[in-house]
């Protein structure tokens, strides 16, 4: 058997082994296949809210519009897309620049002269702001450097604006109550970036990004990137101060609960939300006071546990308790409870809600698990956004906002499909592979651009719910958002292609 057939001096075959007689072969010869087909339903979604354009539109580009290849939509697009497709480098789209679903979601036409998408180091030059103007012109007389800064800088407070909008302007019904949950997490470092540091807790080299959601969708709000030793509430007040002002000036009168673990448990945040009526839940730690204020009650649980031979749970609170550091009392309550194997366990928390303590601990403050905790591991997994690999600070601060951005995405397409269980209920990770990862042949032409995939796939008729869900969700939503935007189509040339997704039920020639 012959390892290679070859033609021209190339090879094109591979034989690889024989099957009842018969060769089975590989041949690179079937056209344009495409593997991420899938990511054209969100940008259906993105396309018709103008949520990228309007994104882009927003941030600061110092680059010279003079030979200017690619828009600062194009790259925001192409860097959005990346991610969500599983590709997490600047580095990937040395390949992905010719990858024919990329240059359609960006607005290209796949085989036109120019259709190549930015290389990786474009991408990492528009993650640092980075402009070649005046660079022959002596160092002591570039004032771009200070643009570039300026610019940095205003793109992290504009995209965490954006994200606020976006979130205001996609609820369907104004929200009765919105939960704020906060959580700083740990993203470790491995090379010389700017502001790592060895945090002793945590004992790695770190960031210690700040991130907020919304507790009923997992929508993310807020992102700040900061060094690694830093306290997990530093930027806390002013971040909450932020979004109550925008959160009351769309909805003047929604109630909003602050919901947050004990590395939040600050006197500052209390204030803030006892003088701007902010409702709020926050873990607290465990002092000397606390434990012989219950220690009573953790003796009758270990009692019940003992007797019935099950778990108990109590939940006593301390009336009239005040720390050295507030400036007044506070209501607290504590958990108490006994496991069957894990024995005693204590947890306190510290709240000016009203509800019944066990209500409040159950029904409200361990909903963090399930809000901004499964978010983190999302955006952890499913979207890496812990690989913040860029020698600056600024670079990476603004690359945790694309990774945030890309939730934001895909948090949107999850709501469109509400209805559908596959989707609705399922990660990033496990949408990426039912959904997105869609293979599928290229046929561009004069009046569509023809994605045939494979007649036998899985999860056909899961794309088609998918993409009847989209309709409706941007149809009921796109008045809305385009009333409250006022934004134009993204691109012209998107909009004149009609992107058909198409069973290859027959050989195509």
């Amino acid at each position: 058997m012959q390892d290679a057939a070859c033609q021209n001096g190339e090879e094109q075959q591979w034989v690889l082994f024989e099957v009842e007689g018969r060769e089975v072969t590989v041949a690179f010869d079937g056209g344009q296949v495409v593997s991420d087909t899938g990511l054209l339903a969100v940008r259906k979604l993105d396309l018709e809210l103008g949520i990228l354009a309007e994104a882009a539109a927003r941030l600061p580009d110092p680059r010279s519009i003079v030979g200017q290849v690619f828009s600062t939509a194009d790259l925001l697009t192409q860097t959005v897309y990346q991610l969500l497709g599983g590709y997490f480098d600047c580095h990937d789209a040395a390949r992905l620049r010719h990858d024919a679903v990329l240059q359609t979601i960006v607005g290209r036409v796949p085989g036109d002269d120019d259709a190549t998408l930015a290389s990786g180091s474009t991408l990492a030059r528009f993650r640092y702001a980075f402009t070649r103007r005046e660079r022959k012109l002596p160092v002591a007389e570039r004032t771009i450097e200070s643009e570039c800064q300026a610019a940095q800088c205003a793109r992290l407070r504009q995209l965490n604006r954006f994200l606020v909008d976006l979130f205001v302007k996609t609820r369907r019904t104004p929200p009765q109550r919105i939960v704020l949950d906060f959580d700083a997490t740990a993203d470790t470092t491995h090379g010389a970036q700017q502001l790592t540091m060895f945090h002793g807790y945590y004992e790695q080299w770190q960031y210690l990004p700040l991130l907020v959601f919304d507790g009923d969708t997992k929508f993310p709000l807020t992102g700040w990137l900061r060094s690694g030793t830093a306290h997990a509430s530093w930027g806390a007040v002013e971040t909450l101060s932020e979004l109550v002002a925008a959160l009351r000036a769309a909805w003047p009168g929604v109630e909003i609960v602050f919901r947050a673990d004990t590395g939040f448990a600050i006197p500052e945040i209390y204030e803030f939300c006892e003088r701007e009526n902010v409702k709020y839940i926050v873990g607290y730690a465990t002092n000397d006071v606390l434990v012989r204020n219950t220690q009573l009650t953790m003796n009758y649980a270990q009692a019940l546990a003992d007797l019935h031979d099950e778990p108990v749970q109590l939940f006593p609170e301390m009336r009239g308790y005040q720390a050295e550091s507030w400036s007044c009392s506070r209501r607290v309550f504590a958990k108490c409870e006994v496991t069957t194997q894990g024995g005693p366990n204590r947890r306190f928390v510290v709240t000016n809600l009203t509800d019944r303590a066990e209500t409040l601990y159950r029904e409200v403050y361990t909903q963090r698990g399930d809000s901004a905790e499964r978010a983190i591991q999302e955006l952890k997994h499913g979207l890496s956004i812990d690989r913040l690999s860029s020698h600056r600070f600024f670079a990476n601060a603004f690359a945790m906002q694309c990774h945030l951005l890309a939730y934001a995405l895909f948090i949107l397409f999850r709501e469109a499909n509400a209805a559908i269980p596959e989707v609705a209920h399922a990660t990033l990770e496990t949408t990426r592979i039912r959904v997105f990862k869609i293979g599928a042949l290229v046929q561009p032409s004069t009046r569509r651009l023809r994605f045939h995939a494979a007649s036998c796939w899985p999860g056909r008729e899961l794309f088609g719910r998918v993409i009847r869900a989209v309709r409706t969700f941007t149809a009921t939503l796109g008045r809305l958002w385009h009333d409250a935007c006022d934004i134009l189509p993204a691109t012209t040339a998107t909009a004149d292609v009609r992107i058909s997704l198409v069973a290859a039920t027959t050989p195509i020639k």
